[in-house]
């Protein structure tokens, strides 16, 4: 990271904070029945997220139906993450597509007080590692707030590319979706110091410890958008080494979800979506092209629910 401003560097140095103290939370985004954006029922259910003290949060993402929103829906949900946030911890607000609409949506998380921005897979083509940079150099001259890159999909950096997105003035960080450890081992290898790193796989927990092994303990958490409870009981017991809790709640909780939200493609946010609306959570549906789980669905989601809830007692340590 070359050529960063101080206000750059303040940020990074929070999120890093923030990393190492909790998980990150990748909010949902509520919607009515009628597929309309409520603001009101989002501010409440992000309260409640925020209250349970995540490292950072991350609105309008993947979990938050990103590629669902338009720019005014945008523009509303990231305002009242920030408000809500109240400079508590970082804001990290998603933007997309091709360069030139990942631009106005940075400008528009700017105009609501985003601390920074992740960069999702661009829209439908393969492209070379050149492109792929490209895209964060034009992205990054566009916009004033730091940008974390995510490889996912049709995005897959080289370590020849990390080190030069990581010189790129404003790239702070990767968030790594592929799960490819030697890759990803070899990217930490090849970054600057001070580079941040986080596992943004699919139902993270299953794999932080070997993220863990290769220098990257960090992790965003999609159970905690309708369990932090569960979510930070595994954080706790991962930061200090009880395998048994951590084994535990991989095996009867994390696994059991994992192998129903496998099941259909979607499903690791409708099921998400369908697990926080058991909760009571004002969350709504899903847009399309996700769809609701069926019934039979969601009868065993809320029976790996209640599971994990109890599991969550059972190994809490006394204080």
């Amino acid at each position: 990271m070359t050529g960063i401003s101080a206000e750059v560097a303040e940020t990074t140095q929070r999120l890093r904070d923030g990393m190492a103290g909790g998980v990150l939370s990748f909010p949902l985004t509520s919607f009515r029945d009628d597929g309309g954006l409520d603001l009101d029922a989002y501010r409440t259910y992000l309260a409640d997220r925020l209250a349970a003290e995540p490292g950072a949060v991350f609105p309008a993402c993947g979990t938050g139906e990103f590629f669902s929103l338009d720019e005014d829906e945008y523009r509303a949900v990231v305002a009242a993450t920030v408000e809500i946030a109240d400079g508590r911890l970082p804001v990290v607000a998603g933007i997309g597509y091709g360069w030139a609409q990942a631009l106005r949506f940075a400008r528009i998380a700017e105009e609501a007080g985003a601390d920074a921005l992740l960069v999702l897979p661009h829209y439908l083509v393969a492209a070379p590692q050149e492109g792929l940079v490209g895209q964060l150099e034009r992205i990054a001259a566009g916009t004033r707030l730091p940008l974390i890159a995510y490889q996912r999909g049709q995005v897959a950096f080289t370590a020849a590319s990390l080190r030069h997105i990581a010189r790129i003035p404003g790239v702070i960080g990767l968030k790594d979706g592929h799960s490819d450890l030697d890759r990803l081992q070899r990217l930490t290898l090849a970054a600057p110091e001070g580079f941040l790193f986080f596992n943004g796989a699919s139902t993270a927990e299953i794999q932080a410890r070997a993220y863990a092994t290769v220098g990257v303990p960090a992790y965003s958490s999609a159970v905690h958008a309708f369990a932090p409870e569960i979510a930070d009981a595994f954080f706790t017991a991962l930061k200090d080494g009880d395998d048994t809790v951590v084994t535990t709640l991989l095996r009867e909780f994390y696994v059991p979800l994992v192998e129903l939200r496998d099941r259909v493609p979607g499903y690791a946010v409708s099921l998400v979506k369908a697990a926080a609306r058991l909760r009571g959570l004002p969350v709504g549906p899903v847009r399309a092209p996700l769809a609701d789980p069926s019934p039979a669905d969601l009868a065993e989601l809320e029976k790996v629910l209640d599971h994990g809830l109890s599991l969550v007692g059972a190994v809490r340590r006394p204080v």
